[in-house]
């Protein structure tokens, strides 16, 4: 992998970035310096500017639904001017959107998933079960998408066991399912978090906060995660241009499970069944993996941000 030099960030961000230093080396900028580059979900602006700063007169574009995110990270990147286009638009909209504002064969492509902790600490997102605050859980709070509270208080026992379990994987879905519905109406993160420690025996406690799993299974739900995920991955690739690289950070086992698979896929010729003597698939490999294992934060990043503990960088390049 070419490494480029490193980054200094001279303002203080609101939201630290994790694994920037093997990002900016992953998207191969010093090949590209007048080069093409997505951000799909640009936060603050930490990733951006890291890559803006490392490139001579490259063009970036980037992507996020949550408004207060663009407003930060405008502010943060106007020192770059024209060189930086901004959408309000979910990642899994760049296929259709990235074209016409001239993004079409691009070089690099970066996914940082998951939540970022300006999310976190705003109580009145309801993304946190720490602080109180309304069930919301909406990455687009300007949206008219369901809520975390519409899906507590109207989803049956059964969707909600299967949901906390399908995308928590809390193996108490249905104690805790049960609660939620003995208990509703629920429309505070406080109350959902006192219900949900009640349900779960303390011999089936962990390190973690019993609400844990249970509040990442809302918040994947109400925000599509995954479906998301699996709808710009072939749009991602389609974008790139030979040489092009995408870069994926995940934070949980079902994100990167998808990344992994997908790469896969895409970076074999022959999918047929193994003991099929003849190949009729006419499957073609379009990818070249560059880490065939995924990049984790060191021990001094993961010291200076606990955040970056979790987090799973995966990186391919278009053939």
């Amino acid at each position: 992998m070419a490494e480029s030099k490193p980054v200094t960030i001279l303002s203080t961000p609101p939201h630290v970035s994790v694994l920037l230093q093997p990002v900016i080396d992953g998207l191969n900028l010093s090949v590209h310096p007048d080069g093409l580059f997505i951000d799909g979900t640009i936060g603050a602006g930490g990733h951006s500017t890291a890559i803006l700063a490392a490139t001579r007169t490259a063009r970036l574009l980037g992507f996020d639904r949550d408004l207060s995110a663009l407003t930060i990270a405008s502010e943060r990147l106007a020192r770059f001017g024209d060189r930086v286009t901004l959408v309000h638009a979910n990642y899994d909209q760049m296929g259709a959107l990235a074209a016409p504002h001239g993004f079409t064969q691009v070089n690099g492509i970066l996914l940082d998933l998951g939540i970022s902790s300006m999310q976190v600490d705003q109580a009145e997102r309801g993304f946190a079960f720490r602080t109180d605050g309304p069930l919301d859980m909406r990455m687009n709070p300007d949206s008219d998408e369901p809520t975390a509270a519409d899906l507590v208080n109207t989803l049956t026992e059964s969707a909600l066991a299967d949901m906390i379990y399908q995308y928590g994987e809390e193996h108490d879905s249905r104690r805790i399912a049960r609660a939620i519905l003995a208990a509703r109406p629920i429309s505070t993160t406080k109350q959902l978090a006192e219900v949900i420690a009640g349900a779960i025996p303390a011999s089936h406690r962990q390190k973690i906060h019993p609400a844990t799993r249970s509040f990442q299974a809302l918040r994947i739900a109400v925000n599509d995660e995954l479906g998301g995920l699996e709808r710009v991955l072939p749009a991602a690739i389609k974008l790139l241009a030979p040489g092009g690289r995408l870069a994926v950070i995940s934070f949980h086992s079902l994100e990167d499970r998808i990344v992994k698979q997908y790469f896969k896929h895409e970076a074999t010729d022959c999918i047929c069944p193994p003991k099929q003597p003849v190949c009729t698939c006419g499957h073609v490999a379009r990818l070249n993996l560059i880490t065939r294992k995924p990049i984790s934060a060191d021990e001094a990043e993961v010291a200076a941000n606990p955040r970056s503990r979790s987090a799973q960088l995966r990186i391919v390049e278009k053939r």
